[in-house]
């Protein structure tokens, strides 16, 4: 009778970020409302120039701006009191960098702005790139399956393991072993995991793509 030998291949693919995504909130609060709206209103025009700027000139791969957004409230202080209205607008923006030198001296400058955050930088590739490079993790993950079952056979004094099933994560179903033989655990994972924080100067961490695949050999 065949043995069943059960693997997981595993593989990652590291490569340098291409687009760098900055996300911005404008913002402000105050007592007046009018004032509060011109200041967020002002700001806002003020980056959307410099967006505008930049992507005439080819730095960036898109952009997107959020609608103004208003409100009023009226804060409690730590007596139970309750304070004068205090009115607060915001707007979102995110930009896109494919330069990314343009990026970080574009960001050193506006994060000292008082009424703008800077609320992260999210470093990403372009759809091309991330699915080559997602192939290419794939078959070097099903490459190490055919390697982890070759060197299981050898142990086992078999001979070349023929593939029986080959699956994605949580798809290749638990199947009844017989007694006279074990098989070897297995699961499955297809992920991106992006480096940690830029550091000041924006150097990103290179990219990692990570696959794993469920694979089932038999070998006589």
């Amino acid at each position: 009778m065949p043995t069943t030998i059960a693997v997981t291949g595993r593989a990652e693919e590291r490569v340098e970020p291409e687009l760098g995504a900055v996300s911005l909130a404008v913002a402000s609060n105050g007592a007046d409302r009018d004032r509060v709206l011109a200041t967020v209103g002002g700001a806002h025009e003020r980056l959307l120039g410099e967006i505008r700027e930049l992507d005439a000139a080819g730095a960036l791969e898109s952009w997107s701006a959020g609608q103004l957004r208003v409100w009023s409230h009226r804060p409690w202080n730590a007596e139970g009191r309750q304070l004068p209205l205090v009115h607060e607008a915001s707007a979102d923006l995110e930009v896109v960098f494919r330069d990314l030198d343009a990026l970080g001296g574009w960001v050193g400058p506006i994060s000292s702005a008082s009424d703008v955050t800077v609320q992260g930088v999210d470093w990403r590739l372009t759809d091309a790139t991330r699915s080559r490079v997602q192939e290419a993790a794939q078959r070097a993950a099903v490459a190490d399956a055919v390697r982890k079952a070759a060197v299981y056979a050898e142990a086992l004094g078999l001979g070349t393991p023929a593939p029986v099933e080959l699956a994605d994560h949580g798809m290749l179903q638990a199947q009844p072993i017989p007694r006279a033989h074990k098989a070897v655990a297995m699961r499955a994972m297809a992920m991106d995991a992006s480096g940690g924080a830029p550091a000041p100067e924006f150097a990103p961490a290179k990219l990692v793509v990570e696959a794993s695949v469920d694979a089932r050999f038999t070998a006589g």
